[in-house]
């Protein structure tokens, strides 16, 4: 068992290997991105449908509840991120930084909202 104490995210991604149980974990394989990105899209709906529910019958309010519900299901999208990031040979804090790093850039040249990949 951890400690509370906040984990760095390549600690936490060497971590998720000894839970990484599914068909050819770490081999960077079609077969482990599939089951992966198939986990990690069904947890972000699960996250999604919760907040559905908030404005359906919470009058958009968050209860304490629902709160930790969705603390624990954004839990599970970080699981399959890591994996997902280590399936693609990355590291968690790598893939962080050059999110920033696009985003700032973005933000500097002013295209920061819109659509598209490349801005």
């Amino acid at each position: 068992m951890l400690t509370s104490n906040a984990l760095e995210l390549e600690e936490y991604q060497r971590m998720t290997d000894t839970t990484a149980i599914y068909p050819e974990a770490g081999d960077g394989s079609a077969q482990a991105l599939a089951y992966v990105t198939l986990g990690l899209t069904g947890e972000a709906g699960e996250v999604a449908n919760k907040v559905k529910k908030i404005l359906r019958d919470s009058s958009g309010v968050v209860s304490d509840a629902v709160r930790e519900d969705l603390l624990k299901e954004t839990g599970d999208i970080l699981w399959y991120l890591a994996r997902l990031a280590t399936e693609l040979g990355a590291s968690l804090g790598q893939v962080g930084q050059d999110n920033l790093n696009k985003l700032l850039d973005r933000k500097e040249r002013g295209v920061i909202g819109g659509s598209g990949d490349v801005r």
